[in-house]
């Protein structure tokens, strides 16, 4: 089996920009709705509620402290209008392509005109154009439509006809709707508004139904351009449209040799990923060398034997361990070995570790050689027919498994649970795309069964479930104790302009910027750094929303407290002259105050500008004159300093004059 993906399969710029907007205000700790779904995606849709994302249809219905976001399809006039008067924060994420459509129909549109577009009625982005016609406007679906449309209306030729398309119209009815309309109307105001991405998606789409058995079109059920892409690859092979990756159990691949995978604009990377990871597992399972099919097809055949019954059962007694095999006595004439290769399922198993002479393994006949007198056996098929009853059992009562990771293969891990080997792909692993699976490799996991395939005995697990359960419940527990003011430690996790996020133990929290110093930073990244341990402590607490504000800065580092304990009025310090002005200079005490030398308090003379006698990056000693700790302002004098000088010479001036009167009287 041959598996190609489309190279423009998924999220397309629109899309993934309004999806991004989204995620990027609720990491802000905004509430956010949206105007209808966001996105065409039931798996997008369920983790943004989840977050908190509320899907609104009417301005109307926007929660109290929640802003809105305008999808990527975009909305009506009406609505955005309604959103104004409502006095109503919205973002609007309407996609560049469909705003320029919206242009098009406001300035080409006119009372005498009439307004054709190519798409859905119904659909969000061609009721958005219509709202912004300024006369007339109708809606064809196809080129069928279109021809009806112009031969039921007659006087339609007669006046000025503007057409655009929805963004996601099929590409091939749209060329044949340009043939029509040059054929039939008189100087038409034609634009071709389809979206690039929607074009090569679809060109792309056309081309590889053409080359494969079998298209698998993955994305929402209710998206435009999925359907259409169904539609584009069902003219030249079988083709199925699915949403999730388990639905392709339900599909029948028969003898097909050529896969082609698509995806729609709404359809995440995960989610491709995930299918392509599976059906590639499936690839394997189909080119097991034959001696591993025959064993297979023995398997099958031994599972239904009763074990009390006649059987190819025996239990052996290990007499030799060689490196290629293990020769046991199972009390019959023939001697009894297991090649190495069926001791057991897990490969990095090592016999010559874990037997000993004298041991009794459970085993399967698999050959007999009445000639050499010998009887070829199997550990492996043993262990797997009980393992596997037990990972069905494990499955129905939903338990949780535990194994060591045996291997990293192609889009997952191998675990070999009780013998029997599990796939878990690598997106229910918990690592995040870009970690190496290797890292996995001879570590412990716990994991769900989550599929089980009794014919090819295919069993797909996933840590994620058991991380996912296992956060939940620490988060129930954190809440159910977590108190304003109580202290963490925890591990700073990401950074964004506006402050840092750290996990305290599987919940996150946000210091947010202000919160990190006292002093003014542009980025937490001056302060902290991803990786970093901190102390922080909880600020306020949002129950409802799962939201934690968490402080950092401590109070006794307030330079306003350092400033009041250890630089009272008339202390003197040495300060650094960090700006100039008119009126005077500030100059830095401590770290994270300045202080403000007025111009007459520079010099012990008149000065016109503090230019005179200061520049920036000067050291002074000064004298703090003033403090006022509501208004956060400090007054510093540097002439205070210099007026005892001053008094000093003037005093000696005057006793020497005095002096000097005492001795002229004395001469008389």
């Amino acid at each position: 089996m041959q598996i190609v993906t489309a190279e423009t399969a998924g999220f397309c710029f629109g899309v993934n920009r309004a999806v991004n907007m989204v995620y990027k205000m609720l990491s802000e700790g905004r509430k956010v709705a949206t105007l209808g779904p966001v996105i065409h995606n039931p798996q997008v849709i369920e983790d943004l509620e989840k977050r908190g994302v509320k899907i609104i249809a009417d301005p109307s219905e926007v929660p109290d402290g929640y802003e809105v976001v305008i999808r990527a399809h975009g909305v009506t006039k009406e609505i955005t209008q309604k959103l104004d008067q409502l006095s109503v924060k919205y973002t609007d994420a309407t996609c560049p392509y469909v705003l320029k459509i919206h242009k098009v129909v406001k300035e080409k549109t006119n009372e005498n005109n009439i307004l054709l577009i190519g798409g859905d009625d119904t659909h969000p982005e061609v009721c958005g154009f219509r709202s912004h016609a300024k006369g007339e406007s109708y809606v064809f679906k196809n080129a069928e439509e279109l021809e009806k449309l112009l031969t039921k209306n007659e006087d339609f030729t007669k006046n000025e006809l503007v057409f655009v398309f929805q963004t996601t119209f099929s590409v091939k009815e749209c060329k044949k709707c340009a043939e029509i309309i040059q054929k039939v109307c008189t100087n038409p105001i034609y634009f071709d508004t389809i979206c690039t991405a929607t074009q090569n998606r679809q060109d792309e789409a056309a081309l590889l139904s053409k080359k494969n058995d079998i298209m698998i079109v993955i994305g929402g059920r209710f998206s435009s351009n999925t359907v259409k892409l169904k539609n584009v690859c069902e003219e030249n092979c079988r083709t199925f449209l699915i949403e999730r990756a388990d639905e392709l159990k339900n599909i029948d691949f028969g003898n097909a040799e050529k896969i082609g995978i698509t995806a729609g604009a709404s359809t995440p990377a995960s989610i491709i990923k995930e299918v392509e990871v599976i059906m590639t597992e499936n690839f394997n399972e189909q080119n097991l060398t034959k001696e591993t099919q025959d064993q297979e097809l023995f398997f099958a055949a031994v599972d239904s034997i009763d074990d009390t019954s006649d059987n190819p059962f025996v239990v052996g007694v290990v007499v030799g361990i060689a490196p290629n095999e293990i020769q046991v006595d199972i009390g019959r004439k023939y001697a009894g070995f297991i090649p190495v290769e069926e001791y057991s399922n897990d490969p990095t198993a090592d016999p010559a570790k874990e037997l000993k002479i004298g041991d009794e393994l459970n085993l399967i006949i698999m050959k007999t050689n009445d000639n050499e007198g010998t009887m070829k056996l199997s550990k492996r098929l043993y262990d797997r027919r009980a393992s596997w009853k037990n990972i069905v059992a494990a499955k129905e009562a939903d338990e949780i498994v535990e194994a060591v990771v045996a291997e990293a293969v192609r889009g997952g891990i191998i675990c070999y649970p009780m013998g029997a080997r599990v796939f878990i792909p690598a997106s229910l692993t918990g690592l995040s795309k870009d970690e190496d699976l290797s890292a996995l490799v001879k570590e412990t996991v716990k994991f769900r069964i989550i599929d089980i395939d009794e014919q090819k005995k295919r069993v797909v697990g996933s840590i994620r479930a058991v991380l996912r359960e296992e956060r939940k419940a620490a988060s129930e527990a954190f809440w159910a104790n977590i108190a304003e003011g109580q202290e963490f430690t925890g591990t700073v996790k990401s950074l964004t302009n506006y402050g840092a996020f750290v996990d305290l133990g599987g919940v996150d929290g946000m210091v947010h910027i202000s919160e990190l110093s006292w002093k003014r930073i542009k980025h937490p990244s001056e302060i902290v750094n991803v990786g970093d341990t901190v102390k922080v402590f909880v600020k306020a607490l949002d129950a409802e929303n799962r939201k934690i504000s968490l402080g950092y800065k401590r109070i006794e580092d307030n330079p306003w407290e350092i400033l009041k304990r250890d630089y009272p009025v008339d202390s003197v310090v040495d300060a650094k002259v960090v700006g100039l002005t008119t009126f005077g200079a500030f100059a830095s005490i401590i770290d994270g105050i300045d202080g403000l030398i007025h111009i007459s308090q520079i010099a012990d003379r008149h000065i016109a500008s503090p230019k005179e006698v200061l520049s920036i990056g000067d050291e002074v000693k000064v004298k703090i004159t003033e403090i006022d700790f509501d208004k956060k302002r400090v007054s510093l004098s540097i002439r205070a300093l210099l007026e005892p000088v001053v008094e000093a010479v003037e005093e000696a001036a005057e006793e020497a004059e005095e002096v000097a009167e005492a001795t002229e009287e004395a001469a008389e």
